[in-house]
């Protein structure tokens, strides 16, 4: 079959697709698309974003590319309509055109309010909004770290401000408030400030500032992101954030301990007057004379009007001055009277209580006191030696070094006997048994009541003595035969006894018994 003749050129697949690749980029080198966001799962794996954009027509792959990321004013999120501005390109493996996008801004100022609303609500849940958790500023702060850019009106005037109330020592860490770093440099800022040690090189700030001018809802967007929001309620510090005029909001206002309209009012927040410190201390100080004064003149008067009702001193001692003239003149003749008393009762044991008597009570006491000592110190001396004598024989044994070891190796000694005299026990024991159950057919076999019960007897005398031979016993004599089942009474007779041969018994199978 012959094929159609033509003059169209060919194209390969590859030239198609760049030719298209060229056309787009070339046509639409710088655009700005509208759409809602869709299938937004976060950054890659590779830190490239993808999703999509679209409208209630069509809708258009999007990408951010790793090094355009961190440069977004703006991070994308699922649902959200944004103007994306970037450049069209084509992706020829799957016949594809998307957008690459530069920079992302909020479609409008209601989606961005909408936006923020989202995020408050979300911060709300999480509890970091709540009152309960922040903090008293402190009354007067010995250091103040304020966190703003260093080249703003903001900045001069909450120096100015602190130094006018009460001149402090302020930490200033200088920040980007607008663009795209100036949450992580606020973020990193706040987070620095809390590192500090407390006694360090560098004092740690007893108070934070957060503080910018005034702007668009866009300008002070940086204080609405997360990271930020989540440094202030983490603090250690109380923070005091001045966001804006007195109309903005932001969502750290929430998260902060102190909402300032201006940062003015943030330094004001942060110190007081010291000239209102000074008069107040002033007027404390002369209510406190003041009290203390009419306090002493109370006691004062207090005073008076006790040591009115006292009595003199010399009334108090009067009586006691008296009493003691009247025993003063008493105690002469009293000591008289009583020598003499003295006097006549030694005079009657006088002759009892001679000095001989006396020193020869003395002596008999003090000779048997002596020997009395002198025993006793020999019986002392005696006993203490042998219990010396004892001791020191018995205590090299007696230390406990020496019975822990003694106790060690005679259980080292015990326990092999002891795991070895249970099984000879037991042999013993079995051998025993059967030693005393051979003893039992022994004895049973050569027990002559056994023979009994084969037809034989034992004759005894009138005295129980077993009748061995015939001239043991005479005629008329009584005696004795015990069978198997009893015993049988019986005289001697005179005859003779005519002898025949007697069969030996035979046992149960008809062999001839030994017995």
């Amino acid at each position: 079959m012959a094929l159609p003749l033509t003059n169209a050129a060919e194209f390969t697949v590859s030239e198609i697709a760049q030719a298209v690749k060229r056309t787009v980029e070339d046509e639409f080198g710088h655009v700005r698309v509208r759409g809602e966001i869709s299938g937004f799962r976060g950054v890659h794996s590779s830190g490239h974003a993808y999703f999509t954009l679209k409208d209630e027509n069509a809708s258009i792959d999007a990408v951010v590319w790793k090094s355009s990321w961190p440069r977004l004013t703006f991070k994308p999120e699922e649902g959200m309509e944004i103007i994306a501005t970037g450049r069209l390109t084509t992706f020829p493996r799957s016949s594809k055109y998307q957008i690459v996008i530069e920079q992302i801004e909020p479609a409008g100022a209601g989606a961005l309010m909408a936006l923020l609303e989202d995020r408050r609500r979300k911060l709300a849940a999480e509890g970091l909004f709540a009152s309960e958790r922040k903090r008293q500023l402190p009354y007067l702060p010995r250091v103040i770290g304020v966190i703003t850019s260093p080249t703003g009106a903001v900045i001069r005037d909450i120096l100015h401000r602190i130094s006018d109330r009460f001149p402090s020592h302020v930490l200033v860490w200088p920040v980007r408030v607008q663009g795209e770093t100036a949450a992580p440099e606020v973020t990193a800022a706040i987070n620095g400030f809390n590192a500090l040690a407390p006694n360090g090189p560098i004092p740690r700030p007893d108070v934070l500032i957060v503080a910018r001018g005034g702007g668009s809802i866009e300008d002070l967007w940086g204080f609405n992101e997360e990271s930020v929001v989540r440094a202030v309620a983490a603090s250690r510090i109380p923070v005091i954030t001045a966001v804006g005029h007195e109309t903005d909001t932001t969502l750290v206002d929430y998260a902060s301990d102190h909402r300032a309209p201006t940062p003015t009012a943030a330094a004001e927040a942060a110190v007081p007057v010291r000239a209102d410190l000074i008069g107040y201390i002033d007027e404390i100080g002369g209510r406190q004379r003041h009290a203390m004064r009419r306090t002493a003149s109370n006691y004062r008067d207090r005073l008076r009007a006790a040591s009115a009702g006292l009595p003199r001193p010399l009334d108090l001692v009067a009586s006691a001055r008296q009493r003691l003239d009247h025993a003063a003149s008493n105690l002469a003749a009293a000591l008289r009277h009583a020598e003499q008393k003295k006097r006549i009762e030694f005079g009657r044991s006088a002759n009892k209580l001679t000095p001989n008597l006396l020193s020869r009570r003395a002596t008999e006491l003090t000779t048997r006191l002596d020997n009395l000592r002198r025993r006793a110190d020999t019986a002392a001396s005696r006993t203490a030696e042998r219990k010396r004598g004892l001791f020191v024989a018995a205590a090299g044994r007696l230390s406990p070094k020496a019975l822990n070891n003694e106790i060690r190796h005679l259980r080292s000694r015990l326990d092999p006997l002891a795991a070895a005299l249970h099984p000879a026990v037991a042999r013993f024991v079995d051998q025993r048994r059967r030693s005393l159950d051979l003893a039992a057919r022994l004895l049973e076999a050569a027990d002559y009541r056994s023979i009994l019960t084969r037809g034989f007897a034992v004759v005894t005398d009138a005295e129980g003595h077993i009748v061995k031979h015939t001239a043991e016993v005479k005629p008329g004599d009584a005696v004795h035969i015990q069978v198997s089942d009893g015993t049988i009474g019986a005289t001697i007779g005179s005859g003779p006894v005519a002898r025949k041969k007697v069969r030996p018994p035979r046992d149960e199978e008809g062999q001839e018994s030994l017995f």
